[in-house]
């Protein structure tokens, strides 16, 4: 019902064999772990590498962690910082190319999960990426429609109490991009029905000293990867210390809850797949509990 991956434990193989160069992946989780919707790797692009162009029958969405990879989506080409995220639609031909330098990584969720080795293909490659032009994203720009970049004060409460400059260098202030805080928990949404995804979604959550999410399930499958601090987690009564780049995934039905017992913030990576429901997406123990007793309380 849950798995727990160390950073530790993580390691990188070469990928796309004869369809790419200095591309490595880390599998963190697929069908060996039980996941039915969630697959999630790792992946790292060395300078003066690539992925050839190809299509999937599955989405994509990324996260880019570190260094500054180029995503080739639709024959435009994007150089993406650390905090980018891009959606990409199933069959959208796409490549990537290296970073000017160093290496660049990258958080990929693929759903529907892929076939794997042993089931037909899902992925079909076309060839070298070429040299297209270079644009920077541009996030005000109407046309990105399946690219975004969170900053640091797109998940800080005290930053968003003001106003923004109607020049300021985000996405228009509004309820689909708004920032969602309760009981000492920041969730930022970057992938979702917003840019295009119908699948999944991929959200940042940032959990001040004290924050807490008690026992519940979902109708979904979750993963999170911890980009910073640690935290106490709870999967099937079973407790864990997370920290920075360990891995975690929760199956439907899975109860779990976090702790922030620290005195800094902890803040991950997360995603759910399939997308939340209108209704009845969380499950909480202690409202269940609730009635449990008070019946009793009735007789």
């Amino acid at each position: 019902m849950h798995r727990i991956l160390k950073a530790g434990d993580i390691r990188f193989s070469a990928a796309y064999s004869g369809h790419a160069q200095g591309f490595e992946r880390a599998e963190l989780i697929d069908r060996s772990c039980s996941a039915v919707h969630t697959g999630l790797a790792q992946c790292r692009l060395a300078s003066g590498g690539h992925v050839d162009r190809h299509v999937q029958s599955y989405e994509e969405y990324v996260y880019v962690t570190e260094g500054e990879p180029v995503l080739v989506l639709e024959g435009k080409a994007c150089p993406l910082l650390p905090g980018a995220a891009a959606f990409i639609p199933v069959g959208s031909e796409h490549a990537w190319i290296g970073p000017d330098s160093g290496t660049a990584s990258w958080i990929e969720l693929s759903t529907p999960i892929p076939r794997g080795p042993e089931g037909p293909r899902d992925t079909f490659f076309f060839g070298p990426p070429g040299a297209p032009e270079r644009q920077a994203l541009d996030i005000r720009d109407p046309r990105s429609r399946h690219l975004f970049r969170m900053t640091d004060e797109d998940i800080s409460v005290d930053k968003l109490k003001v106003g923004s400059r109607v020049d300021a260098p985000t996405v228009s202030a509004g309820m689909n991009t708004a920032l969602l805080a309760y009981s000492g928990i920041a969730v930022k949404m970057l992938i979702d029905q917003r840019l295009s995804a119908a699948l999944a979604t991929m959200f940042m959550v940032e959990y001040q000293p004290g924050g807490v999410a008690h026992p519940h399930d979902h109708p979904l499958e979750e993963a999170y990867v911890i980009l910073q601090g640690e935290v106490e987690a709870m999967a099937d009564g079973q407790h864990y210390l997370l920290k920075e780049g360990d891995v975690f995934w929760t199956g439907v039905g899975c109860i779990h809850a976090f702790w922030n017992r620290s005195d800094t913030t902890v803040r991950w990576l997360e995603t759910s797949s399939p997308a939340p429901p209108a209704r009845h997406g969380y499950r909480f123990n202690r409202d269940w509990d609730y009635l449990d007793e008070k019946l009793g309380r009735q007789g």
